[in-house]
């Protein structure tokens, strides 16, 4: 897989294309960052771009990871010390699932978004972003925004002058950071920052076939005990044939098989023995025609994640 495609591989949208072919062509290596707003157990949805941010690891990239404890303040999930110690959870699982710790900046936001310099930027672009323009891009990611705080409109302010003052090339985030990453595109040029490119990934389902959601109990969790995840899965939406909104073969699209060069769903020999797979497209056909059986798929699918998790287990003891 050559660089340019182990880049694109499982994303949804890149803005633009075009400018990250010409960021490639930069001798010096360029840098990617994502944003995790510590608020609560880090899911297999986080792992997305987690999974992104090793592959632009492996494609040459420096990575930043910003621990936005500030941010997490203004959506009101905790106090500073609350978040802090959430932020310090999160460095450790993400090292874990197998971002290179020598090679990657664990940045807190309270280390830098306090400073003078960092404030008055954000007052700057407070007098280009109109308050609709604000609301609009919290829509997908803050909390309780039928009446939002005036913090929470500092917010995307605050993410866009992230992007500057890292001074990273790529941002990267879930397709929900959208609206937020496209103010910062708009905005920035005039403050004389460079524009962004900006990778996104998908939004995963919930086991239950609908959003995602901690109220529903509908996600994994990476300390999850294996226990867990088998009784999890056990209950999954996972229909026969139904590639489409199929939260099992997400899980094998966009977390193991970019992890495992073959897989191997186990058998008994009276229901015809193992099956390999060497490509998820291959997989999705057999599921497609029926050739492959729900609960063969859910509990390979949790023998694999089980493997994924182990090493977040063993840091979290």
């Amino acid at each position: 897989m050559d660089r340019l495609e182990l880049i694109k591989r499982n994303v949804q949208e890149i803005v633009t294309e075009e400018e990250l072919e010409e960021l490639l062509k930069k001798k010096e290596a360029p840098c990617a960052y994502v944003g995790y707003e510590p608020s609560g157990k880090i899911h297999m949805g986080h792992v997305l771009t987690v999974n992104k941010l090793i592959d632009l690891q492996n494609a040459g990239f420096k990575i930043t990871v910003l621990l936005a404890d500030v941010h997490a303040y203004l959506n009101k999930k905790g106090t500073l010390e609350e978040v802090r110690k959430v932020a310090d959870y999160n460095r450790r699982c993400f090292i874990a699932l197998g971002l290179d710790e020598e090679k990657t900046d664990f940045v807190y936001g309270s280390d830098y978004q306090l400073g003078s310099e960092y404030m008055l930027n954000v007052l700057k672009l407070s007098q280009a972003v109109t308050l609709n323009r604000a609301t609009r891009s919290m829509d997908e990611v803050g909390r309780a925004m039928d009446n939002p705080m005036v913090s929470q409109m500092v917010y995307p302010l605050m993410q866009a002058i992230d992007i500057a003052m890292l001074g990273v090339d790529v941002a990267v985030g879930g397709i929900d950071q959208r609206k937020i990453h496209m103010l910062a595109r708009e905005n920035l040029k005039a403050l004389g920052f460079p524009t962004p490119v900006c990778i996104h990934t998908p939004i995963l389902l919930g086991l239950d076939g609908t959003k995602m959601a901690s109220s529903k109990d509908n996600f994994i969790s990476v300390d999850d005990t294996e226990e867990d995840i088998y009784k999890k899965f056990k209950k999954a939406f996972c229909k026969m044939g139904d590639t489409e909104e199929n939260p099992i073969l997400a899980l094998f699209r966009y977390h193991i098989f970019p992890r495992y060069e073959k897989i191997v769903i186990e058998r008994p020999e009276k229901f015809g023995g193992d099956l390999k797979y060497n490509s998820y497209s291959e997989m999705e056909s057999a599921f497609a025609a029926e050739d492959l059986h729900p609960m063969d798929l859910k509990n390979s699918a949790a023998k694999y994640i089980n493997e994924i998790l182990d090493p977040v287990r063993k840091v979290l003891l």
